[in-house]
C-alpha cells in the first residue's frame, strides 16, 4: 500500500496533466496556468502541448499496467514499470524546476506522488 497508493495518485496527476496540455490546452483558464497569454500565442505551442500531453499519459499508463502487474504473478515486472515510470515523473519535475524556477509549484505537482513512490519503494520495498 505504501507504494500503491501514491503511484495511483503519481498516474492520476498525470492523466490530469494530459487533459490539460493535449484536451484543453486553448481554454482560458489552461492557457492562464500555462502562462499563455493569447489564443494564437495557444494555437502556435498547440501541437508541442498535445505531444507532451500524451508522454504524460503514456507515463500514467505505465504506472497503472506495473500496479496491475504486481497484483497479479508478475511483482517484479510490476516493480519494474512503476519504477521506471515515476521515475520519470520525478525526473521531468526537477527539470522543470532547473530550467525555470517560477515553475516550482507545478514541479511539485508533477513529482510530489512519484518521489513517494520511489521513497517507498527504496526504504521499505513492495
Amino acid at each position: 500500500m505504501l507504494v500503491a497508493i501514491p503511484a495511483a495518485l503519481a498516474a492520476l496527476v498525470h492523466v490530469y496533466i494530459f487533459v490539460i496540455e493535449s484536451l484543453r490546452f486553448t481554454d482560458p483558464a489552461t492557457m492562464r496556468t500555462f502562462g499563455v497569454r493569447s489564443h494564437e500565442d495557444a494555437e502556435i505551442m498547440r501541437p508541442w502541448a498535445f505531444n507532451q500531453g500524451f508522454y504524460n499519459l503514456f507515463l500514467a499508463i505505465v504506472t497503472v499496467v506495473g500496479l496491475v502487474l504486481h497484483a497479479t504473478d508478475h511483482q517484479e515486472a510490476g516493480t519494474a514499470l512503476v519504477a521506471s515510470a515515476t521515475a520519470s515523473m520525478l525526473a521531468a519535475a526537477v527539470v522543470l524546476i532547473a530550467g525555470d524556477r517560477s515553475k516550482a509549484r507545478a514541479a511539485s505537482v508533477q513529482g510530489l506522488f512519484p518521489m513517494l513512490t520511489l521513497l517507498a519503494l527504496v526504504t521499505v520495498g513492495w
